[in-house]
Formats: structure tokens, sequence, C-alpha cells
């Protein structure tokens, strides 16, 4: 496993993020965001995901997490991904609205040609980027910039109004998924 992806307290919480390759700006259409929800309830279920933050991007996704006792952030992490990768590949392929289909599978295909790792696609990077969160200040700085990534990005003007993430739920609204309170 890649020091890339090594996670060392798994008692603490981490900001993560992860991206598409090439920065393909996949995540325009919402069922594409609507894979991750899914996928992340699901860890949340079944495999000890606890999440305190997160928000969809265009092209990459940001979250704030930790683990259940006896489960591993960069398992459930690698897991994540490897789900959503095919999920996601397979469902722009059967997409006949998808008018990006040839471009951002040729782009997925050529990242996959690449990396010794992968047999045909490649649709996340290899890196997760952990930052350990081990002061109150870390925990509020991370918080901010997550909640106001759809601000900067000019997708809404209040970070409360973007739906795909937990920015609603901190301002006392009902958000897409059950999330933890940073205390």
């Amino acid at each position: 496993m890649s020091v890339k992806y090594k996670i060392r307290d798994q008692t603490k919480l981490h900001f993560v993020t992860f991206s598409v390759v090439e920065w393909i700006d996949v995540f325009t259409r919402n069922i594409y965001k609507d894979v991750l929800i899914e996928s992340l309830t699901y860890c949340q279920k079944y495999k000890g995901l606890v999440v305190y933050a997160w928000c969809i991007m265009t092209n990459h996704v940001h979250l704030i997490i930790s683990s259940e006792d006896g489960f591993k952030q960069e398992d459930i992490l690698r897991d994540l991904k490897k789900h959503t990768s095919k999920k996601l590949i397979k469902l722009i392929k059967d997409n006949p609205q998808e008018s990006r289909k040839n471009w951002m599978l040729w782009l997925f295909s050529s990242a996959g040609k690449r990396n010794s790792n992968n047999k045909d696609f490649q649709f996340w990077q290899q890196d997760n980027h952990p930052i350990e969160l081990n002061s109150n200040e870390m925990m509020d700085q991370k918080l901010t910039y997550i909640h106001n990534n759809p601000v900067e990005a000019g997708i809404v003007d209040e970070a409360e109004n973007y739906l795909y993430s937990s920015a609603r739920d901190y301002s006392g609204r009902t958000g897409m998924i059950k999330i933890s309170f940073i205390q």
C-alpha cells in the first residue's frame, strides 16, 4: 500500500480529498453525484465510516471522516473509490444523454493504461491527501474550507444552499447524508 494512503491513527478525524483523473468535471450531473451519496451511505452502514463533513464538487470530493472501532479508514476509502469508479464508468457508458461520453471514457482509458494497477480505466487519482485533524483550529479551518468550496466556485452564494454538502446540516437543515457533528 502506498504511503500516500496511510492513515496512522484510526481513532483521529482526517480531512481527505480525492479527485477525478485529469480533473474531469464528471459531477456536473446529479446522477453521478448520487452514486457517491449512495456509496457513502453504504459505507456508513456496513463499513464503519463516520462522516463529519463532506462536499461533492464537479471534479473532486472533500470529507472529514473517522471510522468505528475495528475498521480502517484507508480500507474504507479504497473500497469506496473502487466501487464508485466501476459504477460511475458503467453509468457514463450507459447514459444516452451523456454528450461527453467518448471524451471522458478516452481520458479514463488513457489514465488506466498509464497505471499498472488498473485493467482498463482509472476514474480517481491515486492519492487521498489525508490530513490528521489534531486540533480544534485545524478542524474549524477544514470544515470552513469544505463548506465554502461551492461558494468560492460560484455554484451558490451561501454554503447551506448547496445540496451536495454537509453545510446544510451545520446550518440546522437536513442534508443528504447522516453526519456526526464535530464537537
